[in-house]
């Protein structure tokens, strides 16, 4: 029996939203602040080659984010429509199908990452002042590849079962963790105390240890009574549609870190052209901008159990209304934080770097992404509805749209046509193409909802 059954079904739509997104959003706070104090700590060497490494290696990284989310948000959709059915036995069969592939692709890309390591680095726009310090980062990276892969899946996997909270602190957890080790590994001293002075490659074995002490915690809380997880090898099954249903909305939804991973890397490759001070500059103003993407990015990931459960209940009703009023609050949240962020943006970059080259590039740059953030948070709800609904086609489509076919060609043509302003517009244009997008896509499938509505009226 699902323990919180009450939030799926009976509690108001407001406080359900709330009690599933606000500790969802309150993570990825979180996870924001520590990316911002890793930067912040990189930066404190003083060095701007190894802060533009680490914006160059980033996105590398990211591939292993996305490898998690495979697992992470197919599985959470899989299990959120499996809950509304009442098929907790095939829900055991979908997380632990999750977690021991999981554990494969992390150990798969590991090694990938380590046999095509230099390949990699000249393909991502290192030059010759960071080749050395992202080649440092990644190894630490892959190195815990599958821990990476793993604490991804699960953050997503205990949220579909309604548990939020503990998503929360298990990633809380790791992310505490790793600000703590942060300026041990990468400082040569810290408040007057010796530190082991790794540079950039502190920075990625703090990340390890902190995914690490992350998946300790989800894996407490799947063995506790009351969860409808399992970490037991027993259920493993990929037959009987349990592959096919995880991947059928994991690989839509990984393709959107993929695609992120490889327009950073298109515009890191433009970006180096116009030197190393634009590459970091841009780097500070993506750690920056992450905090408005994430907290609208939290609220639709939160929402996409209630919305998953509904429609595999058939409450179409309820199902639409939560995306209604998370919408709204979206919105409010991407107006409100663009512009404290338009007023405080010099402030906002100078607090990452002392370079004021640096700090003008990142100004710009941190104030253009700005544009799209009011209504940004829309594409996010529908882009999460219809993974939740397992509307895979949907879904590819939204994924390849803000990061792919939209941006890639903005990137390249504006590019060309006006220069490094071009590329700084780029991002802002792709994001309300793809919002308009994601708008039309729900109206035709609500005309089907509307139809299943008055067929279940009859």
């Amino acid at each position: 029996m699902l323990k919180n059954i009450d939030v799926f079904e009976k509690d108001p739509i407001p406080k359900a939203v709330f009690k599933l997104a606000l500790p969802t959003v309150l993570s990825m706070i979180v996870a924001v602040f520590y990316n911002m104090v890793d930067t912040f700590f990189v930066g404190k060497t003083g060095d701007p080659n190894q802060v533009a490494a680490v914006s160059v290696a980033t996105p590398v990284f990211l591939f292993f984010m996305a490898a998690g989310n495979i697992f992470g948000m197919g599985g959470s959709s899989f299990l959120s429509r499996a809950l509304g059915e009442k098929q907790y036995d095939k829900v055991k069969k979908i997380s632990s199908f999750c977690l021991y592939a999981a554990i494969f692709v992390g150990v798969l890309g590991a090694i990938l990452m380590f046999a095509f390591m230099t390949r990699i680095l000249n393909a991502v726009g290192t030059s010759e002042n960071t080749f050395g310090f992202a080649k440092s980062y990644l190894s630490w990276i892959a190195y815990g590849g599958p821990a990476i892969v793993v604490s991804t899946a699960f953050t997503n996997l205990i949220r579909s079962e309604g548990a939020a909270q503990s998503s929360m602190k298990g990633m809380m957890a790791g992310t505490v963790a790793n600000i703590i080790l942060d300026p041990v590994f990468i400082l040569d001293s810290f408040l007057g105390i010796p530190c082991l002075g790794l540079g950039v490659a502190g920075a990625a074995i703090a990340t390890v240890i902190g995914n690490l002490v992350s998946i300790l915690f989800f894996f407490i809380h799947v063995c506790k009574p009351g969860s409808v997880l399992t970490l037991s090898p027993k259920y493993f099954a990929a037959r009987n549609g349990i592959m096919k249903g995880v991947l059928l909305i994991g690989l839509p939804a990984s393709i959107t870190n993929i695609l992120m991973s490889l327009s950073n890397i298109l515009m890191n490759k433009f970006l180096v052209t116009y030197g190393d001070v634009a590459v970091a500059g841009m780097g500070i103003a993506m750690k920056a901008n992450m905090l408005v993407v994430f907290v609208q990015l939290g609220l639709a990931a939160g929402v996409q159990p209630l919305i998953g459960y509904n429609f595999g209940a058939k409450n179409f009703a309820r199902m639409k209304g939560t995306m209604k009023f998370s919408v709204f609050c979206n919105i409010i949240a991407g107006v409100v934080l663009a512009a404290l962020y338009t007023i405080f943006t010099r402030q906002i970059v100078s607090v990452f770097i002392g370079d004021s080259s640096v700090i003008d590039m990142g100004s710009k740059m941190l104030r253009a992404l700005m544009f799209s953030s009011p209504l940004l948070g829309i594409l996010f709800v529908f882009n999460f509805s219809f993974q939740a609904m397992g509307k895979a086609k949907e879904s590819l489509v939204l994924a390849v749209s803000r990061q792919g076919f939209v941006f890639v060609p903005c990137t390249i043509i504006m590019n060309k046509l006006i220069g490094l302003e071009g590329l700084i517009l780029s991002q802002p244009i792709a994001d309300y193409v793809s919002v308009i997008m994601a708008f039309v896509m729900f109206l035709f499938m609500n005309r089907n909802f509307k139809n299943l509505e008055a067929n279940k009226e009859e």
